[in-house]
């Protein structure tokens, strides 16, 4: 079905609204704004319908819908909780010559509400045609994220330009020209203007995001990890993050399987620590996508080492881990209250490494506690009589990848006068957690979240 988009003057026409639910305020909204002299009718309206009737914005009128109704309006909107009203609204409405709209009902519609972006007298209406309003929304977000905040001003000011040409020069091919050109000029020389910064969500060139994919659901993507996705011009991606998920990616990315699945290596750690390299001094944004948290198990750690090395900017963004998907998925509570006070996260093999010393069995753990307590004298003395070291690690993480995010590095030994926190915050400690990172590539990773 083609549809032709048009946009009605509905200013000082009468039109009829049947229904005074949450469905037909939401529909009020977008109709007040037109000068549209409304009714309503319907025997009970939400206080809202009401406030809007006392202030004299709508008129409402407290019965049942009767055909006569119908008589002299320009539009009609059948919104009522009944759809076999609604489709005698929409057939009684057809039989008079009177565009409707049934709501929530396509068959039932002349016409289709749009998803509208404003911008003063700018307008931007995006339709599904009634198949898919949800997809309309996410657009009309999409869209209103990228024009900026103070376009309606400056096309007021453009308007009043033209009609000064309009008023002072002869309708010739050189005023046609001149139009053009003034329309043609820079859009709103504004600091809103999202172009004209950096976008938080977005990836950005010479920089490598570690992205986590989570459990292989799209719908179980972080908004931060969704974006970064849609927006980077290189994925290099693990063999389990699913299809759905790389299909997200702009249709110009260049994707790359750099997987390592079931003993089978197509490509060692190396290479990939290498090509994460390239793809950053070549100037190329970089989504390093990994499944479930890049921190968990996803050899982050070696990967932040060499982007370190390299002097390589980077991000690390959290997705969900798998331990959590498969609880949910149980369902079961990892930390209930009456069978568990302790979660260990573990995997089937180790690093091989010889440079590394073999860590002892009560240090080869990376300790995480929810909500620890300003006050972590006791819980020092008690790790400290089972064995740990003074010097184990530890990080105090307040506000995680929140606005006003600190990490308080310590030891075990020094826990316990640690600074105070402000709450949420979590305590991290292992040797996982040492902190290695040279001062000098400290800027490269401010903001980076320990999760």
């Amino acid at each position: 079905m083609s549809l032709l988009p048009i946009f009605l003057k509905l200013d000082s026409r009468p039109g009829l609204l049947v229904g005074a639910g949450n469905v037909a305020l939401e529909k009020i909204g977008s109709l007040l704004p037109t000068g549209l002299r409304l009714r309503v009718i319907a025997p009970d309206a939400k206080p809202e319908i009401r406030k809007l009737a006392d202030e004299g914005k709508l008129e409402w009128l407290q019965r049942s819908y009767a055909t006569t109704d119908l008589d002299g309006n320009y539009v009609v909107i059948a919104a009522t909780d009944n759809p076999v009203v609604n489709a005698r609204i929409f057939r009684e409405a057809g039989d008079r010559g009177i565009l409707c709209n049934s709501v929530d009902d396509p068959p039932h519609c002349d016409f289709y509400f749009g998803a509208v972006v404003r911008r003063g007298d700018l307008q931007v209406a995006i339709s599904t045609a009634g198949e898919s309003p949800a997809v309309a929304q996410r657009l009309r977000r999409e869209i209103d994220e990228q024009l900026p905040h103070d376009l309606g001003p400056w096309l007021t000011n453009l308007n009043q330009l033209r009609r000064d040409i309009l008023a002072t020069h002869p309708p010739d091919e050189a005023r046609k020209a001149l139009l053009h050109q003034i329309a043609d000029r820079q859009i709103c020389d504004s600091p809103f203007q999202p172009s004209r910064r950096t976008p938080t969500n977005s990836a950005e060139r010479g920089k490598v995001h570690l992205v986590g994919a989570g459990p292989g659901d799209p719908d179980l993507l972080t908004i931060k990890a969704l974006r970064l996705i849609q927006s980077a011009e290189v994925l290099l991606h693990d063999d389990l993050v699913p299809q759905a998920i790389l299909d997200l990616a702009h249709v110009d990315a260049e994707i790359v399987n750099v997987g390592k699945r079931c003993g089978t290596k197509r490509i060692t750690q190396e290479e990939i620590n290498d090509l994460m390299v390239e793809y950053a001094r070549a100037d190329r944004s970089v989504v390093r996508l990994k499944s479930g948290d890049p921190l968990i198990f996803g050899r982050a750690a070696e990967e932040m080492a060499s982007l370190t090395d390299a002097g390589i900017p980077f991000e690390v963004v959290p997705g969900i881990t798998a331990a959590f998907a498969a609880a949910a998925a149980i369902p079961c509570s990892l930390t209930d209250r009456n069978a568990a006070s302790n979660v260990i996260f573990s995997t089937g093999h180790h690093a091989q490494s010889h440079n590394l010393s073999p860590v002892p069995e009560i240090e080869d753990a990376t300790r995480v506690v929810y909500m620890p307590g300003r006050d972590m004298r006791l819980l020092a003395l008690e790790w400290l009589q089972e064995g740990l070291p003074p010097d184990f690690p530890c990080a105090i993480v307040s506000h995680a990848a929140q606005t006003g995010q600190q990490v308080q590095r310590t030891t075990l030994a020094e826990l316990g006068d640690a600074t105070p926190t402000a709450s949420p915050s979590l305590l991290i400690a292992g040797w996982a957690v040492r902190e290695v990172t040279p001062a000098s590539n400290l800027a490269n990773i401010e903001g980076t979240v320990l999760a």
